[in-house]
């Protein structure tokens, strides 16, 4: 990740203490470790809960505030429920703070269908954007690659995926520090006219565009390092990204069983030791924190919902990062100067 240009002014990032499948028990701590590092912490959710976990760490001379939440959107819950029926749940109280200007950015790992509706409609799209999209990093044999959109639209029209190209570029060089970043379109073979219709035309859009543009990617090139930044959309995108996590997991488990087969497995594990372990740190969700809403008035990270104490602290990370390095006004810029946002109708932003 970016490092951060040293701002003097502390991110302020509004921490929606009661997601995740954890809760308080992860979520705090996390924050507390944030803190630590110089970020302004705000934990909002049920305030005894929350300042019974603060009280089992040590905070004196941290940056955290607390701000109570009378409701929790829960992970079966539907996303209109988080806008409509709980309009004092965690997740929507944090984005008020945010919009209302007392934080900077947040961050939930809980309901991430509630998270994506509350930062649409409670902070609101960049002018020009038509859809937002969640941005994916995953490990490759070189640097992280980012796939979006990785599962807040479903559906995207050849000119949603233009979008999503250009927001990638902008989160690579701000947030991931890429220089002139790859972007290729995910399909069904590398040849161009490959793919559906979407994608043949986006492809299109794509070539004519600003962008480092390559051309088709296959789902095998995602892991190379040979790319920068996937374009999908986000059925596809989701897939591909809930795969490669099973995957890992299950490639770990196979390993492990094979290696303490037998004494000599077992010999070799300790030989092998340093190995193991940089392969199980490049191959953990937990290193990447969480993945940014690209396209809002402001900054949403959205964590992984098994999310531990490493992924959202590097969540947290992440949006500070991206406060401090002026991420989300440098993408402002940068889309307007993009002609695949020129002349969008509100009715194609539908």
């Amino acid at each position: 990740m970016m490092p951060s240009t040293g701002a003097t002014t502390a991110p302020r990032i509004a921490v929606d203490a009661m997601g995740g499948d954890f809760g308080p028990r992860i979520v705090v701590p996390a924050a507390v470790q944030a803190a630590r590092e110089g970020v302004s912490i705000i934990l909002v959710g049920d305030e005894e809960l929350v300042r019974a976990e603060l009280a089992g760490c040590r905070t004196d001379g941290l940056d955290i505030r607390v701000v109570h939440a009378s409701q929790v959107v829960e992970m079966d819950d539907k996303p209109s429920d988080a806008l409509r029926r709980k309009k004092d749940s965690s997740i929507q109280v944090a984005c008020r703070l945010v919009k209302d200007g007392e934080a900077d950015g947040v961050i939930s790992a809980g309901n991430s269908g509630a998270t994506v509706a509350c930062g649409m409609f409670v902070l609101g799209r960049i002018k020009g954007v038509q859809r937002p999209a969640l941005a994916g990093i995953l490990p490759t044999e070189k640097d992280p690659v980012v796939l979006l959109d990785v599962g807040a639209n479903v559906d995207s029209k050849p000119q949603h995926l233009l979008q999503f190209g250009i927001m990638a570029d902008v989160f690579a060089r701000g947030v991931m520090g890429m220089d002139n970043p790859s972007v290729g379109i995910l399909s069904i073979g590398e040849e161009e006219g490959k793919g559906n219709a979407a994608v043949r035309e986006a492809f299109e859009l794509l070539k004519k565009s600003q962008l480092r543009f390559i051309g088709n990617v296959e789902g095998r090139d995602i892991f190379t390092g040979e790319v920068d930044i996937v374009v999908c959309d986000g059925f596809v995108g989701n897939v591909a990204l809930k795969l490669s996590e099973g995957l890992a997991t299950s490639l770990g488990r196979i390993l492990k069983s094979e290696l303490t087969s037998n004494w000599l497995s077992k010999l070799g594990i300790l030989l092998s030791l340093g190995a193991f372990k940089r392969f199980r740190k490049v191959t953990d969700y937990a290193e990447y924190g969480g993945a940014p809403l690209l396209g809002l008035k402001d900054i949403v990270i959205v964590a992984h919902g098994k999310s531990n104490e490493l992924a959202m602290v590097n969540g947290i990370r992440m949006a500070a990062t991206s406060v401090r390095n002026k991420a989300h006004e440098h993408m402002v810029e940068r889309l307007a100067d993009h002609k695949g946002l020129n002349g969008s109708s509100e009715k194609d932003a539908a």
